[in-house]
């Protein structure tokens, strides 16, 4: 599978302007937390469709200084970002109760995203970042596998495989754990539960006649004759 040539190095750009601007928030909105805490460290898969698109993301927590309010921290927040560059919505107010949490949404023209979000009810301050999705990597059809036994290369005493008739690998995913699926582009195999070989006769290809079952031997109507 070949890498696109610029696409780790673009990515690795986007996570540090993004850490680069998270600094800046926690520093002026929540000082003295410790930012050995936040983590971009390596992007992570953030969709898995073909081919998958990774990200920088982070999740941080601080603390509002002493007899700063809720709303003046997401208020002060909006005047850090660059109206050139960002795109802000808010502050708003989400009500549950006699619960008020103020959230800011920013938007870069790059696409990363930075929420900041704070209550009247906790002096917690979160923010949250995640750049936009790039591929790494160009696509890449996939091949099925070779079978592992043909009838050619039967060990004596063996049968095909009912199941994968000889392929070894789960015949429902081919192998790779996965099968294609939406909303997020895979999920797990259930025939094989990821375990990725056929869950009959567990990759080997082959069953031994003497110990099949009866109800395996359904499936052999020539051993009966």
């Amino acid at each position: 599978m070949g890498e696109i040539p610029g696409a780790r190095e673009a990515l690795d750009r986007l996570g540090r302007s993004l850490r680069a601007q998270l600094v800046e928030l926690i520093n002026d909105l929540t000082p003295g937390a410790d930012l050995g805490l936040l983590f971009l460290d390596w992007p992570d898969v953030a969709d898995w469709h073909e081919p998958l698109r990774y990200s920088y993301s982070a999740v941080f927590r601080g603390r509002r200084p002493e007899g700063v309010g809720a709303a003046d921290v997401v208020s002060r927040a909006a005047g850090l970002f660059s109206p050139a560059d960002w795109d802000i919505a808010g502050p708003e107010e989400e009500i549950d109760g006699t619960k008020r949490t103020y959230v800011l949404t920013a938007r870069h023209s790059d696409g990363t995203r930075i929420e900041v979000r704070t209550g009247d009810r906790t002096s917690a301050v979160f923010y949250s970042g995640q750049t936009p999705a790039l591929a790494l990597h160009e696509p890449e059809e996939f091949q099925w596998p070779e079978p592992v036994r043909t009838p050619e290369t039967l060990t004596s005493g063996y049968v095909l495989c009912y199941e994968c008739d000889g392929l070894g690998a789960c015949h429902d995913c081919g192998g790779r754990g996965w099968v294609p699926s939406e909303p997020h582009g895979r999920s797990n195999c259930r025939q094989c539960g990821g375990h990725r070989v056929c869950p009959i006769c567990r990759g080997a290809g082959q069953l031994a006649v003497s110990e099949l079952s009866s109800y395996q031997l359904t499936y052999y109507p020539e051993l009966s004759r």
